[in-house]
């Protein structure tokens, strides 16, 4: 028995009289179908591609950069700034497929990424330090002199 799926439209009477503002409600209803669309579909070809997360945290005298790279070693990352810029790379290379095994589902991504952030402002690119630890990495950037805030004391006369 086989089974069919059918996508159910909505029936839209045709009309010989253009109606710019009908095109438009189409040209929405199309992109919100396609924003619908689940990108990961089960089966397709869509080749995925990894992309580390990671979260900048601001405080008084330094940016902390942190890294989600789980599976990675330190050997496979590498930090560098140039021109204003952080700049992170690293691979996750793939696992060597047994030869009496094969995937019944599969998510993991693997590959290599570049991570490239502007930094907001100066920082002092001889103090940075990066550790990597428990699968995280933390890049701490430490503000140039001249960008840190200095309160001022105003005096009342």
């Amino acid at each position: 028995m086989e089974v069919f799926n059918m996508a159910l439209i909505r029936w839209r009477p045709n009309t010989d009289l253009w109606d710019p503002f009908g095109s438009l409600a189409e040209i929405r209803d199309e992109m919100n179908r396609l924003f619908d669309t689940p990108l990961r579909r089960h089966g397709g070809t869509v080749e995925d591609t990894f992309v580390p997360a990671l979260d900048i945290v601001e405080e008084k005298d330094n940016f902390l950069v942190k890294v989600d790279l789980p599976g990675l070693s330190k050997e496979d990352v590498s930090v560098s700034i140039h021109d204003g810029f952080l700049t992170i790379k690293g691979e996750r290379k793939h696992e060597a497929e047994k030869k009496e095994s094969s995937y019944y589902h599969r998510e993991r991504v693997y590959g290599s990424f570049t991570r490239s952030l502007q930094l907001p402002t100066r920082i002092d690119a001889n103090k940075v330090q990066a550790t990597f630890r428990d699968g995280v990495l933390r890049v701490t950037l430490p503000k140039n002199e001249g960008a840190k805030p200095k309160e001022i004391t105003v005096n009342v006369s």
